[in-house]
């Protein structure tokens, strides 16, 4: 923000407070507030004995029916049933507002709304009382941070101060995560079949942070954290983070500070982790209080060919509905050959009519939205468009609603339609639209866009947890915009389809949801570790998860502990439980002083003095073992887990260990005892390195598992992460 402009800032400390410069106060998950200052009255602040935190509110970014089935919930048994679909479970969805007129938010047939439910239907701008119902429990919007920030306040034109969305993308999660069941739905013909979130009777509030053209800001987001919280929510689901692409440490994060406070007290919280994959260390939300998802694709495809002059037919999808070109030929032209980056990417104005007119442009992925591209080839006169990835995109493809004739295609795929425009005397080509295909195999890949380990603030704990669908993902939509989002595309559509760690987050919010109506006395972290230790590593054609972005294998890096399968999560046997007293040992072990820790704990905590705790040794359902570079020869760490049981009350767990090339993994006891009067057991995890013999690969980790197994249905899994870094 220029720096005529007060910057607005958060404090830990009420004493300070000016009417006329508040924001926001926080009482609940986060005790301070937000207000507008000068950098010179930020700087005094901070320097003030009784403040213990200052920082500058930062803008973030939206991560952005067939799932259901594909995550193994099925109709009238299994955890749908089990949990009567998620009934009385209240999420909170942190993000664009609702669309409440939606059939995905019907109230037919719910109970009343839960006794403990205390929040409010805020009115605004068309949005009142009446659009919440017995699904849609409570909607608020949070736009003092907006107000403040942006020159002339937020654009009425084009928003609305309500709760009511102008983006789409928060009906989107909502509807994902809760929509109601059984209705046909499909985007213009696409994705056909019966309309269903994860948990389709989990109420819903709404709250929105995050606005059109402008974002989310810190300090909205930090408020709505504390109203969920009052109001009763049991499930946050934040699709939001990033967006400068600094990683804060906890106590200036406003999303890592609100979200312990929401677990603190019982909440679960789901964060998306990200889509700046396939590079490495890009996933964001790495809070280990907070349940980071990473995207995966699901058995189903909208394919779309480009078919050459030269009788190649080279596939790509396409989520175009208009008019098809119906095989018809037209010439097609490169415009990147002419050295001109702006106009290989078909930026505004970058494409010369003269050249384009009448021909199908091949249009690089990058820089510009890929909706919007296919609108300037239009605008040029071109009758359709090709989009080729880049080899940072490798083969990864997501579908779009395009406005003119166009499907994706990936790398490889784009090299040899350019190479054939810059070759052929008379090139030509056209694009066969072929619908919707299910069965696809294989089927989960991990998605090339999804946030990517290692942990960039503390690698002993591994992100993303697991990934869950977030490819080409149908859910209801807003009336304000059309399915591209642009301005200019005036079509309506009551679902649309997107891609993104945004529509993966929902799903693991559902079946949180699901997992809280089934077991109400789990914790966050019992559930979290539920999900984790259950996951699916193999796809359906039963061979290891690939990574979308090479072809290759992926690692526990890529996809964390795996898979959601809720057909196995329901009864996971034993879990990894964490208490608030756990993360404030972690919180010490990273080397955080007792001031720093209160910013996020709220209230006043003492470390141990006599020996330092391990960050490693947080109870996660991941194992991570790190060994400093400077270090050669046999190299040793200890780690310890405790497992609590949660299946029978007599049953006994044997080891199973997996240990990567060069590295040894002991497990003592290699045998776990359960009765009704012991339901916990610790146990120790021994790493063994030999540094002249270990293969730490292209990601600088090598991995392995410890598994549990009682000899009957249960199958306890844990990654186990082994690296060599420079700093411990």
């Amino acid at each position: 923000m220029p720096s005529i402009f007060p910057t607005h800032y958060h404090w830990y400390s009420s004493e300070f407070a000016q009417e006329s410069s508040i924001l926001h106060v926080y009482h609940t998950v986060f005790h301070g507030f937000s207000a507008v200052v000068t950098p010179d009255e930020a700087d005094n602040l901070r320097n003030h004995p009784a403040v213990l935190a200052v920082f500058e509110d930062r803008r973030r970014e939206l991560h952005t029916t067939r799932s259901p089935q594909f995550l193994g919930l099925e109709n009238q048994k299994g955890l749908w049933s089990d949990s009567d679909y998620g009934s009385d479970v209240i999420i909170g969805v942190l993000d664009t507002g609702i669309w409440p007129e939606r059939r995905s938010f019907s109230d037919l047939n719910l109970g009343p709304v839960p006794k403990r439910w205390r929040g409010v239907c805020q009115a605004g701008a068309r949005f009142g009382p009446k659009n919440c119902n017995r699904k849609i429990v409570g909607a608020r919007f949070f736009a003092k941070g907006q107000q403040a920030a942006v020159i002339g306040g937020i654009n009425k034109t084009v928003e609305f101060l309500s709760p009511r969305d102008a983006d789409g993308h928060g009906t989107h999660t909502a509807s994902t995560a809760a929509g109601r069941h059984a209705f046909k739905a499909s985007m213009s013909g696409y994705a056909s079949g019966i309309a269903k979130g994860i948990a389709p009777k989990a109420r819903i509030a709404a709250y929105k942070v995050c606005w059109k053209d402008s974002g989310c800001l810190d300090s909205d987001i930090l408020a709505a954290f504390d109203a969920a919280v009052v109001d009763g929510v049991d499930v946050i689901s934040i699709s939001i983070g990033g967006g400068d692409g600094i990683t804060s440490p906890y106590y200036l994060d406003p999303i890592a500070i609100g979200s312990y406070g929401a677990a603190s007290k019982g909440i679960f919280v789901s964060s998306s982790a990200g889509n700046e994959g396939p590079n490495g260390m890009s996933v964001t939300n790495l809070a280990p209080w907070v349940t980071t998802v990473g995207a995966g694709t699901i058995d189903r495809n909208f394919p779309a060919d480009a078919i050459l002059g030269d009788g190649h037919r080279l596939g790509g999808v396409s989520l175009y509905a208009g008019v098809p070109l119906k095989g018809r030929m037209f010439p097609v032209v490169y415009p990147g050959n002419a050295g001109m980056s702006s106009a290989s990417l078909c930026m505004e104005n970058s494409l010369d009519p003269k050249h384009v007119r009448g021909k199908i442009v091949i249009c690089d992925r990058g820089s510009s939205p890929r909706v919007a591209k296919g609108l300037v080839v239009k605008k040029a006169g071109g009758v359709g468009m090709i989009l080729a990835n880049g080899a940072s995109n490798g083969e990864g493809l997501v579908g779009d609603a395009h406005l003119i004739p166009a499907c994706a295609v990936g790398s490889n795929e784009g090299d040899r339609i350019k190479a054939y425009a810059s070759s052929h005397p008379n090139p030509v080509a056209s694009i066969d639209f072929r619908g919707t295909i299910t069965g696809i195999k294989p089927a989960p890949v991990i998605a090339s866009f999804s946030g990517r380990g290692p942990n960039g603030l503390n690698p002993e704990i591994l992100k993303p947890d697991l990934i869950a669908p977030g490819v080409n993902i149908l859910a209801a939509w807003t009336d304000a915009v059309g399915p591209t989002g642009l301005a200019s595309d005036p079509r309506k559509t009551e679902f649309n389809i997107l891609s993104g760690t945004s529509m993966a987050c929902p799903h693991v919010s559902g079946a949180a949801a699901l997992l809280k109506s089934a077991h109400p006395n789990w914790s966050p972290a019992a559930i979290r570790s539920a999900m984790m230790t259950t996951t699916n590593l193999v796809d359906n054609s039963n061979r290891s998860l690939i990574d979308e972005s090479t072809g290759k294998s992926g690692t526990p890096y890529d996809f964390g502990s795996g898979h959601l399968n809720l057909g196995r999560a329901m009864d996971p046997g034993l879990v990894y439980d964490i208490t608030n007293d756990d993360y404030i040992t972690f919180l010490c072990s990273i080397g955080y002083g007792p001031k720093t820790i209160q910013v996020i704990t709220r209230t006043p905590v003492r470390c141990p003095t006599k020996r330092k705790p391990s960050p490693g040794n947080l109870n996660y359902p991941s194992i991570t073992a790190m060994f400093p570079t400077s270090r050669r020869g046999t190299l040793s760490k200890t780690i310890i887990r405790t497992a609590t049981n949660v299946g029978q009350p007599e049953a006994v767990y044997r080891a199973r260990i997996e240990s990567p090339r060069g590295v040894t993994i002991t497990v003592k006891p290699p045998r776990l005892v359960f009765s009704s009067a012991v339901k916990r057991r610790s146990y120790a995890v021994t790493v063994t390195v030999d540094t002249r013999n270990v293969v730490l690969g292209e990601t600088g980790a090598a991995f392995g598992s410890v598994t549990w197994f009682d000899g009957g249905k249960h199958v306890v899994r844990s990654p186990v992460v082994v690296t060599q870094l420079d700093v411990l």
